[in-house]
């Protein structure tokens, strides 16, 4: 939901609401029904520019993102559940995320692709 309140909240996109979901979704489903709400709404990009977003795949699907806050060394602000609230991870630095970084996609609402 941080992607979806940031987003609306500056009023770049129109309001939604992509529940109801449980925690474990993206465990149990094949659908890119996350993926599918981002690119509905921005572009996939090859390289990151500062406020554009990562998309980690997580079981099955891509089902976690952050916003890029620097792009040397890789930045994002994502919600940690685990914790309970937003952080600022250097991707390199967090092995659950390093591991995913392969696989992750990038996509920008402005800009080109």
């Amino acid at each position: 939901m941080l992607l979806v309140r940031v987003y609306c909240d500056l009023g770049l996109i129109e309001p939604f609401d992509p529940r109801p979901y449980t925690r474990d979704w993206f465990l149990h489903r094949s659908e890119e029904r996350y993926l599918g709400f981002l690119l509905a709404r921005a572009h996939q990009v090859r390289s990151p520019s500062v406020g554009d977003i990562v998309l980690f795949r997580v079981g099955r699907c891509f089902a976690h993102a952050g916003i890029v806050s620097r792009t040397e060394p890789l930045g994002i602000i994502h919600a940690f559940s685990n914790s309970g609230c937003v952080v600022e991870d250097i991707v390199e630095s967090n092995p659950e995320l390093s591991s995913r970084i392969k696989s992750a996609k990038f996509a920008s609402y402005w800009g080109e692709s």
